[in-house]
């Protein structure tokens, strides 16, 4: 075999040594038994999110997890607690991103092309302090799910289960936006506290397996892909994806849309709009799934595993 002694090393330490180019069937699940869930990102505040819950009942559709991005740190208390409200009675994961984060700290650099790669980082201790408090603050408000974007935070909300200032049951989400691309990177987020990871959308399948073998926490991974992470659509592919990435949240977003992080009152009408558009398009996924794999099994909501908020919820003072 060529590159044998980097190959060799890659087996002996228990990581696929070649592209997984057969494509074998992931035997791992989700707690519960299923094979996939289906997220919906970018509901941005619970105005967002009614409109999304009205939409999802029009279609007859099972959401496992909402996200949003424009995170903790700008929205009210209230508007926290509403959507940990709204989501927890229906048994559904609420993940938010947490505050400040590279793009919006003073520095120009994640700003520049030559800087893309430290996008929403946290710069220096105080960022990574402000991250901390916006974590704690989400999870006595009732929140049981976060997206983290850098590595240290992410080692930091392991420590932060194990000293009590995060329930054990808090799900962290790692961003697409760190971009680990390869089994290796993708276990060592894992091993550092990642519940979950969002997958670069441009993965083959091939390399995806690999990723899968090395790793046992779900993988999320976009069907549809917003335009600034390439804009693929790679509906076709979701009975491939289920059989050989389970445990995977399936996820949905939308290309041909305004950057609206970070969200407001000022967007509020786009995101009405935008969120609708993002059930439709998993409303097509789900026929897909139907027609194509309807033996492929799905979690009820509220399923083991689940960030579902805890309401009602107590600010510590």
């Amino acid at each position: 075999m060529e590159m044998e002694k980097s190959r060799n090393l890659l087996e002996k330490l228990g990581y696929p040594a070649v592209e997984v180019r057969d494509l074998p069937t992931s035997t791992k699940r989700f707690p519960d038994g299923a094979q996939y869930r289906i997220e919906l990102p970018s509901v941005e505040g619970p105005v967002a999110l009614k409109e999304l819950l009205k939409a999802v009942d029009e279609y007859g559709l099972t959401i496992h997890r909402v996200s949003q991005g424009s995170g903790i740190m700008l929205q009210t208390d209230e508007e926290i607690q509403e959507m940990c409200r709204l989501t927890a009675e229906r048994g559904m994961e609420l993940s938010l991103f947490v505050g400040p984060r590279g793009t919006w700290d003073i520095s120009a650099a994640p700003l520049t092309s030559a800087g893309k790669s430290q996008a929403l980082r946290h710069e220096g201790v105080d960022q990574l302090v402000y991250a901390m408090e916006d974590l704690i603050r989400g999870a006595n408000l009732g929140l049981r799910g976060a997206l983290v974007a850098d590595e240290g935070l992410l080692l930091l909300t392991k420590h932060m289960k194990e000293e009590g200032l995060l329930p054990q049951d808090f799900v962290v989400k790692v961003s697409v936006q760190m971009g680990a691309c390869n089994p290796v990177s993708v276990k060592l987020m894992e091993d550092i506290g990642a519940d979950t990871y969002n997958v670069p959308s441009s993965l083959t399948l091939s390399k995806l397996a690999a990723i899968r073998q090395a790793t046992d926490v779900p993988i999320d991974i976009y069907i549809e892909v917003p335009d600034n992470f390439g804009g693929f659509l790679r509906y076709y592919e979701i009975p491939e994806i289920i059989r050989v990435l389970s445990p995977v949240y399936i996820k949905f977003g939308l290309r041909n849309h305004p950057d609206v992080y970070p969200s407001g009152k000022q967007w509020e009408a786009t995101n009405i709009s935008l969120v609708r558009e993002r059930v439709r398009r998993a409303a097509i996924g789900v026929d897909m799934i139907k027609r194509y794999c309807p033996e492929a099994v799905t979690s009820e909501l509220g399923a083991e595993g689940l960030g579902v908020p805890v309401v009602p919820a107590k600010v510590n003072s």
